[in-house]
């Protein structure tokens, strides 16, 4: 290999991994949302794929909309969630390391 070639290919590699965690910083302040049942029960989601919003509509419980306490049951739910993705996440970065053999520490955020 030409030594100007590797001298090149690292500057690409460093430019990707810039351009890569850039990406991945905007992305945190990107929405989608996604509904079900009639929009009785919402979630909104960044784009590092973190709920950080449930929604449930009082409609959903009916008369007993008024003995529930449901932003409280917002909170309990998206915590369950959030810590759910963030221990998937872990398994998956672990495994992914053990096939790469560390390669990953190269381009952060590729896994």
């Amino acid at each position: 290999m030409n030594p100007g070639n590797k001298g090149d290919l690292l500057r690409q590699a460093g430019r990707l991994r810039k351009d890569m965690e850039r990406v991945q910083e905007e992305l945190k302040n990107r929405y989608v949302q996604g509904s079900a049942g009639g929009d009785l029960v919402g979630a909104t989601v960044n784009g590092q794929q973190e709920v950080v919003k449930l929604s449930i509509s009082p409609k959903f419980f009916g008369e007993l909309a008024a003995k529930v306490d449901i932003a409280l049951l917002e909170d309990l739910i998206l915590a369950a969630v959030s810590q759910g993705l963030e221990k998937s996440k872990t398994l998956m970065k672990n495994e992914l390391e053990q096939v790469s053999g560390g390669l990953g520490g190269l381009l952060p955020g590729l896994f």
